[in-house]
């Protein structure tokens, strides 16, 4: 009778690791057409007992550069994040650049968070552009001279791959991952463009048909196992 409480115990704690894996194998379909997103594995290792635990996994490789017609937009072409301060103070960082003229006329995220310590396009600008470095230059008219009216920063970490989802395709740094750290004299930035996630749909519905194996296996093991269970129950009785 222990066995068998032991066969389903273990039947229940691998197929609760398969249904984990497959949300992660959902949300990274999901973000198939999101700007930048890194996609995030669930890794199944099987212990000594037979019971399987879980790791997240982070792939921080780089996407595509897709070319846009929109001036707000740019892509970081290499390693590292963009900060950015949400309305309440909280920094984040991303390497999602489709930007848009906030209140004020603030650089600002999608959904509104300042891009590092606030750039102000002036409302009469004629035009802008944002230099490899991150400075944003402004002219005011046609003939008139640039004026750098702010930078955007780029900061790395000595381990991306620990990064946290934050909020909405923005990470936040943990004790393994390391601090923030200020490039200087960057050349990644790229002006008329962003990032494409770096989603491999092939791996993923891969992972999916695998999983899927896996998944009715193991419901059909506890299926035997409970009528084995109960049985022996009836046989006690």
């Amino acid at each position: 009778m222990y066995n068998m409480q032991a066969v389903v115990r273990k039947s229940i704690n691998n197929a609760t690791m398969q249904f984990e894996k497959l949300g992660y194998i959902a949300n990274n379909m999901a973000n198939y057409n999101t700007a930048a997103y890194k996609t995030s594995t669930f890794e199944q290792l099987m212990r000594e007992d037979g019971y399987i635990e879980g790791a997240i996994r982070r792939n921080t490789l780089q996407g595509s550069i897709r070319v846009s017609k929109n001036p707000y937009d740019v892509a970081i072409d290499g390693e590292g994040y963009i900060p950015v301060v949400s309305p309440d103070g909280e920094i984040q960082y991303t390497r999602d650049g489709a930007f848009k003229i906030g209140q004020n006329g603030y650089l600002v995220t999608v959904d509104d968070w300042m891009v590092g310590d606030g750039i102000k396009i002036p409302a009469n600008s004629y035009r802008f552009e944002i230099k490899p470095n991150g400075d944003v230059i402004n002219y005011d008219n046609k003939g008139s001279l640039p004026e750098k009216i702010g930078t955007i920063p780029i900061v790395q970490f000595d381990n991306p791959e620990a990064l946290e989802q934050g909020h909405h395709n923005k990470m936040v740094y943990t004790e393994e991952s390391g601090d923030p750290k200020l490039v200087r004299d960057s050349e990644s930035i790229r002006q008329y463009a962003t990032e494409v996630s770096n989603v491999n749909v092939y791996d993923e519905l891969n992972d999916l048909m695998r999983l899927n194996t896996s998944m009715i296996a193991s419901m059909n093991l506890m299926k035997v196992a409970d009528d084995m269970y109960n049985k022996a129950i009836n046989i006690r009785e």
